[in-house]
């Protein structure tokens, strides 16, 4: 049986939890017969590195930043191999190239086209454990790319489809949560929870999964048990789960305060326009989210629209050339905004949970900024002081 186990940038910050992760990896290696391990770059690394860039030029060029910042997982697996050798379990350390993991796209933001796996297998079959390097690959002119946000659990999940492996996804919290636990001290362990709603969850803001690499799960039909190195035996299952699903109405609350919410005023009415700047902004591979647009006098509108603010520098880089294509606008960027959603499968078929939530908002005196929905999901934006009484109010009210 087959296995592809995935460790985080904080599990391996340093020699000594990194020699943890390999005890782990040696321990796994009695229960499946072969194994995949992926690493993402020690502790800070990659945020170090992209520091590094900015403080030469505020918007580094994007193939310079992908080659410089796939280094921090190359560190990681090297120490590893060398580390399990070390200890009497062969291994072979491979980048994310030597993988197979051809991509596609913009640099720094790349998507996993095909994975080719004959280095994988022969290296497997020669009984060795395999260790790729997360969140890299290499695009059809045979450059270094990235896979942006989570790339490693997507590395990960995307191993795993292609081997006709389960995935095991190390982190430093104990399973998914129905909130974040350092939010909300009564949160409750999920056992289990269904591909859709981890997707939306992770979407929305929760930070143990990238919604990419559950795309992927769900479309391969990947079991992912997500856990930690300290208690790896009380983790959550990610999986198909359809029982009793109407029984409760919230399955978990994301929080996100990594939020840039951006007002556009003075816009020149025009559909064009409108749709210039979010063409552009799809271009910069800006996840856009709520979005709202109001008519505004005398020819003008005004436009508001959330992103994640990891993508500032982007959103910057597109509303700047916008505004050279409008001189009369007024942008205005907020950055001290929190978002905050409630999800669950049982929307789709229980009324009035829209209602109950305005309802409850209305009776403890909080204004929302803007709000969003989907089937499974509403998203609320408040002020970012809000943020642990609306997370308290909500999980306490739920029961999550």
């Amino acid at each position: 049986m087959r296995a592809v186990l995935k460790f985080g940038g904080s599990s391996v910050s340093n020699l000594d939890l990194m020699k943890d992760v390999a005890n782990i990896i040696i321990e796994k290696k009695k229960i499946y017969d072969e194994l995949v391990v992926v690493l993402s770059a020690m502790g800070k690394t990659t945020n170090q590195l992209i520091k590094m860039a900015k403080d030469i030029t505020k918007y580094p060029n994007k193939r310079d930043v992908d080659l410089l910042i796939s280094t921090g997982e190359i560190v990681s697996i090297a120490l590893l191999s060398i580390m399990l050798n070390h200890m009497g379990s062969k291994s072979l350390a491979l980048t994310g190239e030597k993988a197979g993991i051809l991509t596609k796209g913009t640099h720094t933001k790349n998507k996993i086209r095909d994975i080719y796996t004959k280095k994988i297998e022969d290296s497997l079959m020669d009984k060795n454990i395999v260790i790729v390097a997360g969140f890299q690959g290499f695009n059809d002119q045979g450059e270094v790319t990235t896979l942006g946000r989570g790339g490693s659990d997507t590395t990960a999940v995307a191993l795993a489809a292609k081997l006709g492996a389960v995935c095991e996804i190390y982190t430093d919290v104990n399973g998914i949560y129905g909130v974040d636990p350092r939010l909300y001290k009564d949160a409750k362990k999920l056992k289990q929870i269904d591909y859709e709603e981890m997707k939306e969850m992770a979407f929305l803001g929760a930070n143990v999964m990238e919604p990419r690499s559950i795309d992927i799960a769900q479309n391969y039909s990947v079991p992912v048990y997500v856990t930690s190195v300290k208690n790896p035996n009380e983790g959550t299952y990610i999986k198909e789960y359809k029982d009793n699903m109407e029984d409760k109405k919230i399955t978990g609350i994301a929080v996100s305060d990594k939020v840039v919410m951006v007002s556009i005023r003075r816009i020149p009415y025009s559909a064009k326009i409108t749709a210039s700047l979010f063409k552009d902004l799809a271009l910069n591979e800006v996840n856009v989210d709520v979005i709202n647009q109001n008519p505004s006098v005398g020819g003008f509108m005004n436009i508001a629209f959330t992103a994640h603010a990891d993508d500032l520098d982007a959103v910057n880089e597109v509303l700047d050339k916008f505004h050279q294509s409008n001189p009369t606008i007024q942008i205005l960027k907020i950055v001290d905004v929190v978002k905050v959603s409630i999800v669950g499968s049982a929307m789709r078929s229980q009324s009035g949970i829209a209602a109950e939530v305005f309802e409850l908002f209305a009776q403890n005196d909080l204004e929302v900024k803007l709000v969003t929905t989907s089937e499974i999901s509403i998203s609320y934006t408040f002020d970012k002081k809000y943020k642990e009484q609306v997370v308290n109010l909500l999980a306490s009210h739920f029961n999550v």
